[in-house]
């Protein structure tokens, strides 16, 4: 991992720590979902949501994502 791959691990470890600092546990996904990507844009790191991955499961390619 070269040094600016590296800072930009800590910036987004950072602001996943700053949501769950603020929320704490317990919420729904969403909930941390749209707090993360508002820490995100602050820090000037830009992002996708909800990117489609679909799953292979035995054979069988289905269209669920994470």
């Amino acid at each position: 991992m070269d040094k600016r791959e590296n800072e930009l691990s800590k910036k987004i470890i950072g602001s996943a720590i700053e949501v769950h600092r603020h929320l704490g546990p317990g919420l729904l996904e969403s909930a941390y979902e749209e707090c993360l990507c508002h820490e995100l844009a602050i820090n000037k790191i830009a992002f996708e949501r909800q990117k489609p991955l679909p799953i292979n499961y035995k054979g069988v390619k289905l269209d669920c994502g994470y």
